[in-house]
């Protein structure tokens, strides 16, 4: 992989891009909710509500709408100014909602400015508990279709209301959403040109068990309490950032220290600014991951050191609360989803055996839920562009994940089809899609666009911090500071490919990541 100088790099990223010629719209916008849509999609769509409103500033047109059985979606539409693009939204966690959230476009002009037609979906269902998985057609809506469909709606609405069909089509998504990404590159590889996954639940059935439900279980004591408290989390972090020998705050490459957290277990006589043995060993089991009684790994890797400060509210809780994540998305997730038929009722997480019995069960609905094929030829084949970015720092979903579907797509496709289309991205300190340590705001987007619509492939992102910016390369390369020059500016650092890369760790999902019919 050849990887050019960060200053080049990070000009590239801050450019703004030149948008296509302008048009009007062809009709008014109210006019859309009569819009014929029955035969766009497998089943009838239907526009419940269009009407003109402002968004950033700008005028839009609201289009708020149906797919049947339920997938509801909204589509904004810039009255004046459009440039020709279609942008779709990632829906995260569960979904069941429509979100505006986007994560990693700071500064992206053509989204900042309004000049393209976005949508989201709720994915099939409304309202975040679990229960749509008690219904198969949900589940299927959820799992991929909720995206694809409304894909193929909102670009119709699109065409109709300009007159012309957009040039372009980007997906842009984070955990969940990321997944979807994934999976439209993986299913449907006309549906969009350019897709942004951003710490994607690409391994869905295990990540929402196996890892979820471990690491709620391994923070509970005998009393049903937690076991470390976030009170607790600064001194595991400061022992993980000394043990990594981590620069400014963040650790570039966490699988390159080894770090043992007895190292901030209190010492004889001391009863402050440490762990007890008891804490420590709970954080053990949570940097390990879960396996079975005879030793078989059953997740590719847990949280890597220097994400701790990020487990308060995920699998430790925030001060003043119980409530754990973990023990939410886990629970709903082996109650109604994971399984079929459903477990029954009162069984949860508690309930779940870290065995390989239980993933011979959940193996069946894996080629539902999971964005783990690796063949991506047809989307590669028309043109299409993927850019995998995770944080290392990420608590809620390994970014162990992401390497392993990265390296196995590259096994797949061939080093070269891989470099000439896939790129990934891995922030230090950077938390689950958005905050974390250090330089960890970034514009994903724009780069996107710009490999898509100018062959210009993605060589660096340009990251930003309170203090100054920094880059990021692509994946297996890593940002060394150059030995002279302001070591908050991006200019100062180079990439630098290491001489060999760790090894993943066999696990029993590793026949998840080969290539697929679906």
């Amino acid at each position: 992989m050849i990887v050019r100088h960060a200053m080049a790099l990070a000009a590239m990223a801050l450019v703004l891009l030149v948008a296509p010629a302008r048009a009007d719209t062809t009709r008014s916008c109210d006019s859309l909710v009569g819009l014929d849509l029955s035969k766009v999609a497998d089943k009838p769509a239907h526009v419940v509500s269009a009407k003109e409103a402002q968004f950033l500033g700008r005028a839009v047109c609201q289009v708020s709408g149906v797919v049947e059985p339920q997938a509801q979606f909204r589509l904004r539409l810039p009255v004046e100014g459009w440039d020709g693009r279609y942008l779709q939204t990632g829906c995260g966690g569960l979904c069941g909602r429509i979100t505006g959230e986007v994560a990693q476009v700071h500064g992206c002009a053509p989204f900042e400015k309004v000049e393209m037609a976005v949508a989201t979906t709720d994915m099939g269902h409304q309202g975040p508990t679990p229960d749509f998985g008690d219904d198969p057609q949900l589940r299927v809506d959820f799992a991929h279709r909720g995206v694809h469909v409304t894909a193929e709606v909102a670009k119709a609405i699109v065409a109709a209301f300009y007159g012309r069909p957009a040039e372009r089509a980007y997906f842009i998504g984070c955990s969940d959403g990321g997944r979807e990404g994934l999976m439209e590159a993986q299913r449907y590889a006309s549906d969009f040109d350019g897709i942004a996954a951003g710490a994607p639940a690409l391994n869905f059935q295990i990540q929402n068990t196996f890892y979820h439900a471990w690491n709620a279980r391994s923070n509970t004591g005998a009393d049903g309490k937690p076991i470390i408290v976030a009170a607790d989390l600064p001194f595991l972090h400061r022992a993980a950032l000394k043990a990594c020998h981590a620069e400014d705050g963040v650790i570039a490459d966490p699988r390159r220290c080894a770090f043992d957290p007895v190292t901030a277990q209190c010492a004889t006589g001391q009863d402050a600014d440490c762990l007890t043995a008891d804490e420590v060993e709970a954080a053990r089991k949570i940097y390990q991951g879960p396996r079975t009684a005879d030793g078989v790994w059953l997740t590719v890797g847990g949280p890597q050191p220097g994400s701790e400060l990020s487990w308060a509210g995920v699998y430790v809780p925030k001060p003043g609360s119980d409530d754990i994540f973990s023990r939410v998305i886990a629970g709903g997730t082996i109650s109604h989803i994971a399984f079929d038929p459903n477990p029954p009722k009162g069984f949860g997480l508690d309930d779940l055996g870290f065995d390989r019995e239980t993933f011979e069960r959940l193996e069946p609905m894996h080629a539902l839920y999971d964005a783990t094929n690796p063949d991506l030829s047809p989307f590669v084949g028309r043109g299409g562009r993927l850019i995998l970015w995770h944080g290392w720092s990420d608590p809620h979903i390994s970014p162990l994940n992401s390497i392993a579907y990265y390296r196995a797509v590259r096994a797949t496709l061939g080093a070269q089809a891989a470099d000439d289309a896939v790129r990934l991205f891995l922030i230090p300190g950077l938390y689950h899609c958005e905050g974390g340590e250090g330089f960890t705001k970034t514009d994903i987007l724009t780069p996107l666009i710009a490999w898509v619509e100018d062959g210009k492939a993605p060589d660096a992102l340009l990251l930003a911090g309170d203090n100054g910016t920094r880059p990021v390369f692509p994946y297996p390369a890593i940002a060394e500071y150059a030995g002279t020059g302001d070591r908050s500016s991006a200019s100062s650092w180079r990439a630098v490919v290491p001489a060999s890369e760790p090894a993943l760790r066999p696990w029993i999902g590793e026949t998840f990541l080969a290539a697929d019919k679906k």
